[in-house]
């Protein structure tokens, strides 16, 4: 029997401001299989994720998230991604520069779910992504 749930693929939202940046993750993600949408900051993430919540779109089911960004930057939107009640367990990969623990401990106090640091490899992205979602 045919199972339109099979064909489906997860869905993981990119949020950085380098476009470069987000282009190798996304090429990344989508050879591993998966669909990708993007931001090029928190303030566009946020008016993103809260469109597709209250509609009948596809939702985002992991994000990578860098740190330093304008507008609003990874940890501001963290915290916000948080108080969304149907993204609170949604996990968040913060993907950045930035390898110092306090900086580190002020992610997991905001809600991330886990650390990359920039440079990496892409398949580090692959295998957090599998850890995930499978």
């Amino acid at each position: 029997m045919y199972n339109i749930l099979t064909e489906m693929k997860r869905v993981i939202l990119i949020v950085d401001d380098s476009p470069s940046v987000r282009q190798l993750v996304g090429l990344t993600l989508t050879n591993a299989g998966y669909e990708v949408m993007e931001a090029v900051d928190g303030s566009d993430a946020l008016r993103k994720l809260n469109k597709i919540v209250n509609s009948d779109d596809t939702k985002a089911e992991m994000m990578f998230v860098d740190v330093n960004m304008p507008n609003m930057n990874g940890l501001e939107f963290v915290e916000q991604v948080r108080k969304i009640t149907a993204c609170r367990f949604i996990p968040i990969i913060m993907l950045t520069t930035e390898a110092h623990v306090t900086k580190r401990q002020e992610g997991r106090l905001a809600g991330a779910s886990g650390w990359i640091i920039k440079p990496f490899k892409p398949e580090q992205l692959v295998n957090i992504t599998r850890k995930f979602l499978g």
